[in-house]
């Protein structure tokens, strides 16, 4: 039985009778700009001494969460179009951008200074000690204000604040790719001290951490 599906997934057609129907991927050359992207896109943890600029900045924080309608609706989608989601970049190595952590604006697509000095090596460190993460150029942290959502949705909100927080995260690693960058996504880390070191509010919870830079 095995090795008589085994031949008809080698067909160039799937037969009905059978329930299996092959599909076709999109080719190596002459696809989209999209399939040629998600193609590039791995995670790298080695990271070039090469800075950011503060174009590629806004590039990626936009895809993340950038606002694409004059009814206010975002790059990612959003239950309830809520956004619980709250972007900071901790910059290390970024032109004419001091070191330091900034909350990111969607609406005036601008950062706001929190913490002054770079944090690359802290954020590192709170992340169980993955010391390449201090090596990338900027880190971008995504936290939630779960109550957004859970005042409307009930706990079932939760599911919905991770499904955005995927979905923004990938935005943001697929604009690093279009740009020559890479990235990475983190989720080890000590939520209440990375907390403690950005300066979160009680309410909001940290996520998940993009580093980002050059690959090495």
């Amino acid at each position: 039985m095995v090795a008589a599906c085994l031949a008809l997934l080698g067909g160039e057609t799937g037969v009905a009778d059978t329930g299996i129907y092959k599909l076709t991927a999109p080719g190596a050359e002459g696809g989209s700009c999209l399939d040629s992207i998600l193609r590039r896109r791995r995670t790298v943890r080695e990271f070039a001494s090469r800075p950011l600029t503060r174009e590629q900045i806004g590039a990626m924080l936009w895809a993340a969460q950038g606002i694409t309608s004059a009814r206010g609706y975002r790059t990612a989608p959003s239950a309830g179009a809520l956004y619980p989601l709250e972007l900071r970049l901790v910059a290390g190595n970024v032109e004419d951008l001091p070191a330091g952590s900034y909350r990111y604006d969607p609406a005036r697509g601008s950062l706001r200074a929190e913490v002054r000095g770079d944090l690359r090596g802290a954020v590192a460190e709170v992340a169980l000690n993955q010391g390449w993460i201090a090596e990338a150029s900027a880190v971008v942290v995504v936290s939630a204000v779960e109550a957004r959502t859970t005042a409307k949705y009930g706990r079932r909100g939760i599911r919905y604040v991770h499904m955005e927080v995927g979905h923004a995260s990938q935005n943001l690693l697929l604009q690093a790719v279009a740009l020559g960058l890479a990235g990475a996504t983190v989720g080890a880390f000590d939520d209440e001290r990375l907390q403690q070191l950005l300066g979160l509010p009680e309410q909001e919870r940290p996520l998940v951490l993009l580093p980002v830079g050059h690959a090495r």
